[in-house]
C-alpha cells in the first residue's frame, strides 16, 4: 500500500501527543488525555476510520514538574507505534526518536519491524534532543546546537544505509563506527520509510531539506500570511540546493464550541484559571525563554500558547471558523497539520462530526 502521507488529500491531518499525559495542554481541567492503552486504542482507531493521515507521538522521558508534572507519565514511542500500528488499518504511524538516546542499528531494526506490522505505514520523526534533564538521565549532556545536527546527520546516514544496503558495510565517522553493518529484512517502504524533522534554525532547515521528507514550521504569532514566506523558503531550499521535494506541516491546537465566543472563553478559562503555570515556567526556562531574554509581554504570550497547546497555531471557534482557518493554512502552502485538544477525545469527536464535512465541501479532503 502507499503510505497515506503521500495520499491525495490537499490538506492532511494528524494527531499529536497521544503517548504522553495531558497530550499538549498544560492545564488542570477535567477530561484531559491520559496515556492508558484502552483510551489510546479508541482514539487512534477513530482517527483511522475518519481518514486521518498521521499519528505522531512525543519523545519524552520525564515531565516538567508543577502540579501536573506535565508529560511526566509517558509511553516510549517505538513500542507505542508498534501497538498503534497493529490496532489501525490506514493511518501512518510515527515513532519520534531522540537520536542521542538510541543507536541507529537498534532504531533501524525497530522501525523496520513496525513497517512490517503496519504493512508499510511507518514514519519516523527525528529529534536532536533539547531537554537537558532528559539527556542527563542517559548520562549525556546537551550538545552545542550545530553539533546536534552533525550527530543527527551521521545517525540518519547509518540508518538509511542499513535500510538500503544488501551487503555488509563499514562506517567511520566522528560519532559512530560501524563494523560490518548488516540489516535484514528491509522495510516494506522502499527505499525507506518517510522521515520528519522540526528544525527551525538555518542549519535545522538545511538538515530537513537535505535528509527528510517532511518538516514542521512554526506559524509565528497568529499571522497566517507570514507563514507563506516560511513555507516557500523551505520548499525552495529543498528544491534548489538539494533537488528534493519536501512536505511542510504545522502544529495546531484546536478548541471547538458552538460559537466563537464560547470557544475563546473556554480557552481563556483552561489557560488563565486552570493552567499549570509552575510547569510552564519550568518549560520556558529550559527553552531559554525566561525574563531578560524576551520582553515580559512576549514571554507571557508564549506561556499562554504553551499552556493552550504546546505553542501551536490556534484553531479556536465554531466549526465554520475552524474550517476556514484550516483553509487559510492550506492556502499558504502547508501540506498538513498535527492537531490536539485539551479535552482530546471530546474535541476529536466534535472535529470529525462538525469540521471534517466542511473540509470536504471546501475541496481540502475527500471522503474517508
Amino acid at each position: 500500500m502507499t503510505n497515506p502521507l503521500f495520499g491525495p488529500n490537499k490538506l492532511k491531518l494528524g494527531l499529536f501527543g497521544l503517548n504522553v499525559d495531558q497530550a499538549c495542554a498544560i492545564t488542570t481541567i477535567d477530561g484531559l488525555f491520559h496515556p492508558e492503552w484502552a483510551t489510546i486504542k479508541r482514539i487512534t482507531q477513530r482517527a483511522d476510520a475518519a481518514g486521518f493521515e498521521a499519528l505522531v507521538p512525543v519523545a519524552r522521558w520525564r515531565g516538567f514538574g508543577g502540579k501536573t508534572n506535565f508529560n511526566g507519565t509517558c509511553l516510549e514511542t517505538f513500542t507505542w507505534a508498534a501497538g498503534v500500528g497493529g490496532a489501525t488499518e490506514r493511518t501512518s504511524v510515527f515513532s519520534t526518536s531522540h537520536v542521542p538516546t538510541i543507536h541507529p542499528i537498534v532504531a533501524a531494526k525497530q522501525a523496520t519491524t513496525i513497517d512490517h506490522i503496519t504493512g508499510g505505514r511507518f514514519a519516523l520523526n527525528v529529534v536532536c534532543g533539547w531537554f537537558a534533564p532528559e539527556m542527563e538521565m542517559f548520562g549525556r549532556t546537551i550538545m552545542e546546537h550545530d553539533e546536534r545536527y552533525a550527530y543527527a546527520t551521521e545517525w540518519l546516514t547509518i540508518l538509511k544505509q542499513l535500510w538500503t544496503s544488501e551487503e555488509e558495510f563499514d562506517y567511520t565517522g566522528r560519532y559512530f563506527k560501524i563494523q560490518k553493518g548488516f540489516h535484514q529484512p528491509k522495510p516494506i517502504q522502499r527505499p525507506f520509510p518517510p522521515i520528519m524533522n522540526a528544525g527551525g534554525s538555518a542549519i535545522g532547515r538545511h538538515f530537513a531539506a537535505k535528509h527528510c521528507d517532511m518538516i514542521f514550521v512554526h506559524v509565528k504569532g497568529e499571522d497566517v500570511e507570514a507563514a507563506r514566506k516560511d513555507v516557500a523558503e523551505v520548499r525552495d531550499l529543498a528544491r534548489k540546493q538539494y533537488g528534493r521535494d519536501i512536505q511542510v506541516w504545522a502544529n495546531c491546537y484546536c478548541v471547538i464550541a458552538g460559537t466563537d465566543r464560547e470557544a475563546f472563553e473556554f480557552r481563556d478559562w483552561y489557560v488563565n484559571e486552570k493552567g499549570d503555570w509552575e510547569a510552564v515556567n519550568n518549560l520556558v526556562k529550559i527553552l531559554g525563554m525566561q525574563a531578560g531574554v524576551l520582553p515580559k509581554e512576549m514571554l507571557e504570550a508564549a506561556k499562554y500558547k504553551y499552556i493552550a497547546g504546546w505553542g501551536g497555531y490556534p484553531l479556536v471557534g465554531a466549526a465554520d471558523r475552524i474550517a476556514t482557518d484550516l483553509g487559510k493554512l492550506s492556502a499558504v502552502g502547508l501540506d498538513g497539520v498535527l492537531l490536539s485538544w485539551a479535552r482530546y477525545e471530546e474535541g476529536l469527536g466534535r472535529f470529525i462530526t462538525d469540521v471534517m464535512p466542511r473540509l470536504e465541501q471546501a475541496g481540502l479532503r475527500g471522503r474517508a
